[in-house]
């Protein structure tokens, strides 16, 4: 399969990095510029090493701080809350408790800068260098300038998603350290989107659409469109109505021409750089880069292989991570838990829906919010050693591929059969096994089998001899193009013209009549549904999502407002407002005292 490899390493010099982020300094290599670029071949290998770093950033840390903090990817412990928590590493994203010495929030902020420093680096080296010495026209260097120009504004877009208005600018390699762009967060939030819209629109002319594994027009364009989507939240102004001219502008070919997938498989599969409705993906390749192993792992068991017969076993389950459950642990507890003939499975007798009257839900409860009809909510499959069936959800019995077996469990559920159910709790109910069991229990107490997982991408079979690592990691696709016109339609009046338009991505998923299960909800509501149900684990949801419609500290989902901390404390229902924004570390703040922290930490 050809691919666009993205070589990291290649340019020593291009990780100098340090004037943003901290005093410490730092001996990097000294090549001079002069004497690296030679010909085009080696500025495209130093945009190469500038993609590769950009994809271990965005795809690990900034997708921790997006999903986990969510309400439909959480972080769950197991084996009475030992495994897996790790001193509350990543627990404390999905119960919304960080503070500035949160471990996870320094790892994030220790990524984050890589990429703007190497783009930092090229940009200055190019700006030295004049093309015809190295054997490029005027245009082609612009192009790459702009090429590299679209990626530093995106990982500003990434940083400025989470830490707002107290982020450094540095646009330069140099001995300085910036301090947060303005002493008032809200000035700084409004400079920092103003940069990232002028570096959109500069960049653009001069970009040229080399495939989808590389910087285009449209995807430039479509960065620029989530900065409008997304305007009232970064600078408290709303631009819907921008935002739908830049959406249809797309829709009508403007930029380069992509349309839906009729067979929502392909976006995910191997080949996807192919399929015409990615837009951008990362290119994938084991041993090259390699960030297809946090698709699927986080939330699988040490003995995946034995229900996927996976082709390539070197990466290990964590089993830490699942869908926020559908339903709560009311009941009796089941010696072994009731299957239906879909094999869903629960643990008690009596469980309720958090989508029912009783918790009246419009977020998390991912399972129950897919349709009966969709063939995303089928058991993820390869029938009969074929293509994959486009189920996405590992639930109930998991049985040995080769077999028929039953895959044993581990830990807490030793020697028992691994039957995954859409709850989570302490089952097995003895305080010896770290909290009793209640009707709702937050994801610091689950067990091995709590929640049901999910497998967006497939991991092929050992007869396909396919790598799943080596699928490309979709950044930017179609879709989004079309909901985004579709809820500037709804918070403009036009409810029905946003409905359509999503509908129309939606009957993909259907192969008899299309069910709406939020067809009562507000206009509003229904739309976060189905950005969530959409764009499921793709890495956004706290920002595409939840905070656009108010609902990421002042929404209620699962155990938030129900299920009782570790301090006998109960988990609000409506958190402090200061968690809208994370918090600058406080080690990057003792390094650099011109940083100004986000408001209320």
């Amino acid at each position: 399969m050809k691919k666009l490899i993205y070589i990291a390493g290649l340019v020593l010099g291009m990780t100098a990095l340090s004037g943003c982020t901290d005093l410490t300094e730092k001996n990097f290599s000294n090549i001079d510029a002069g004497v690296y670029y030679q010909n085009e071949a080696s500025v495209k290998g130093a945009i190469a090493s500038i993609y590769a770093s950009a994809a271990y950033g965005f795809c690990e840390y900034f997708y921790y701080l997006q999903e986990f903090s969510a309400d439909q990817i959480a972080w769950r412990t197991w084996n009475a809350g030992n495994w897996g928590w790790d001193e509350g590493l990543k627990f404390v994203l999905s119960s919304h408790t960080w503070t500035s010495e949160a471990t996870i929030v320094l790892q994030a902020w220790q990524s984050a800068w890589q990429t703007i420093g190497m783009c930092n680096q090229l940009l200055g080296d190019l700006a030295n260098i004049k093309p015809e010495a190295i054997g490029m026209t005027a245009a082609q260097m612009e192009a790459y300038i702009g090429e590299v120009r679209t990626l530093r504004a995106w990982a500003y877009y990434n940083n400025f998603e989470l830490w707002g208005g107290a982020l450094p600018l540095c646009t330069a390699v140099s001995s300085e350290v910036p301090g947060s762009i303005d002493d008032d967060f809200q000035t700084g939030c409004q400079k920092m989107y103003d940069f990232i819209a002028t570096e959109l629109d500069e960049s653009l002319p001069a970009l040229a659409d080399k495939g989808t594994q590389r910087v285009s027009r449209a995807m430039n364009r479509m960065l620029k469109m989530r900065l409008l989507l997304n305007s009232e939240v970064f600078t408290g102004k709303a631009q819907f109505t921008e935002c739908a001219v830049l959406a249809q502008d797309l829709l009508d070919g403007k930029y380069g021409t992509y349309s839906i997938a009729p067979d929502y498989r392909t976006i995910f599969e191997m080949g996807n750089e192919n399929c015409p409705e990615v837009v951008f993906a990362f290119a994938e390749m084991n041993g090259q880069l390699n960030t297809g192993w946090m698709r699927n792992m986080p939330g699988l068991p040490y003995n995946y292989a034995e229900f996927t017969d996976c082709f390539a076993t070197n990466q290990s389950g964590w089993n830490c991570v699942c869908l926020a459950p559908s339903y709560d642990n009311a009941g009796s507890e089941l010696s072994t838990p009731s299957i239906t003939a879909s094999n869903e499975a629960l643990m008690t007798d009596a469980a309720v829906s958090f989508l029912d009257s009783k918790y009246g839900d419009k977020l998390g409860a991912v399972y129950a919010r897919f349709e009966p009809g969709d063939m995303r909510r089928q058991s993820y499959a390869f029938p009969n050693g074929g293509r994959w069936n486009g189920g996405m959800i590992l639930k109930g019995k998991m049985t040995n591929i080769l077999t028929g077996a039953d895959v044993l469990a581990d830990a807490d559920r030793e020697g028992q059969p691994l039957i995954y159910v859409d709850q989570v709790g302490q089952f097995a109910g003895a305080t010896a096994l770290g909290q009793t069991l209640a009707d709702v229990q937050s994801p610091r107490w689950g067990q091995t089998n709590s929640g049901y997982r999910l497998m967006k991408y497939p991991m092929y079979p050992t007869s396909t001899g396919l790598d799943y690592q080596d699928i490309s990691e979709v950044e930017f696709r179609w879709a989004e193009v079309v909901y985004t016109l579709a809820e500037c339609k709804i918070r403009q009046g036009d409810v029905e013209g946003g409905k359509a338009l999503v509908n129309g991505v939606r009957s993909r998923y259907f192969s008899g009549a299309m069910t709406d299960l939020a067809a009562t909800w507000s206009g509003e509501e229904w739309m976060l549904h189905q950005w969530g149900i959409e764009f499921l684990s793709e890495g956004r949801r706290r920002r595409t999502d939840l905070r656009r419609f108010d609902k990421f500290t002042q929404g209620q989902w699962w155990f938030f407002g129900r299920a009782v901390a570790d301090n006998g404390t109960v988990f609000p229902a409506q958190r402090d407002r200061k968690y809208e924004w994370f918090p600058l570390p406080q080690s990057a703040l003792g390094v650099n005292p011109g940083l100004k922290q986000n408001p209320n930490y």
